[in-house]
């Protein structure tokens, strides 16, 4: 069994959380549950599988996960994040058990490459796959930056690597929840639209940087490329690049359905609210968990 604690986010996820549990084989000795006060099953499932359960007013992403990092008596050598709805591929958990302990110690982070299902299927393409995230560190050299949306895990000290095997994001919820989720996002998206520099410090956070790491070259075209776009037409050209010049229509149906709604109309959903503060004042809310 590996000297890891791995922390998971939870709200309403009785259809997602067994699956992810069960799919470390047992090789973890430690799961850290901070949940928003469900009101599923999620609380019962994870006391069924003997899980250490927290629960705490969720107020934003970054914040749960430092709260858990800081107040869950984490003692193990590493720690995992995981979302409810992913699930480690058997190499990978195979990977995890045979890798960690022999790493070097200048190697503090551990990259790990997200393939995302939607309806059932692997979407390949579409600039999609595979997202490459940290996901595993050493005990107290990292953070999750303090970002209202699409945080990172940041190193603060020590190099990172990237393992070969896949991590699964895999959620087995409906396209009602997809899409009330999204429009959950958006309202955050447009509070980083305009705070972004307020929210962030200069210590821990993921520096923009066209010749970096995947999640730094996403955050530089993001800040400075993307919303030099005037409204409205960033999502026309974003769909285009990701569907036609990405291959995304290569997805099938399925893919045409996620690269719509994730790459074009949730951007236009954004544009529209940041249209709608800049001409009605309207200022858009945050707080709170997905309801």
């Amino acid at each position: 069994m590996l000297d890891l604690t791995v922390i998971i986010l939870t709200k309403n996820e009785e259809a997602n959380i067994k699956k992810c549990i069960d799919s470390f084989n047992g090789i973890v000795k430690r799961f850290v549950i901070v949940d928003s006060y469900s009101t599923d099953r999620t609380k019962e499932i994870c006391e069924e599988l003997d899980l250490d359960f927290y629960e705490r007013k969720f107020d934003n992403h970054a914040s749960q996960f430092n709260w858990a990092l800081e107040n869950t008596n984490i003692n193990t050598e590493w720690v995992m994040r995981m979302d409810a709805d992913e699930e480690l591929t058997p190499e990978l958990s195979l990977e995890i058990e045979n890798r960690l302990k022999l790493l070097p110690s200048n190697i503090n982070g551990i990259i790990l490459k997200r393939r995302v299902y939607f309806m059932g299927k692997w979407i390949k393409r579409g600039g999609v796959y595979p997202q490459c995230l940290l996901r595993i560190f050493r005990n107290r050299t990292a953070v999750c930056e303090q970002k209202v949306m699409d945080e990172h895990i940041i190193l603060l000290s020590g190099e990172s690597m990237t393992f070969k095997s896949d991590l699964i994001d895999n959620n087995t919820k409906d396209l009602d929840w997809w899409t009330n989720k999204h429009n959950w996002y958006s309202n955050k998206e447009v509070e980083e639209y305009y705070n972004t520099q307020k929210l962030m410090t200069q210590q821990q956070e993921v520096k923009p940087s066209l010749f970096r790491g995947q999640a730094e070259r996403k955050r530089w075209i993001k800040n400075f490329l993307y919303y030099k776009i005037p409204l409205f037409q960033r999502p026309k050209w974003y769909f285009f690049y990701r569907y036609i010049i990405r291959l995304g229509f290569l997805d099938g149906k399925e893919g045409l359905v996620f690269h719509f709604l994730q790459g074009y109309w949730y951007r236009f959903l954004v544009d529209s609210k940041i249209y709608e503060s800049q001409q009605l004042g309207k200022i858009v809310k945050t707080d709170g968990d997905l309801k």
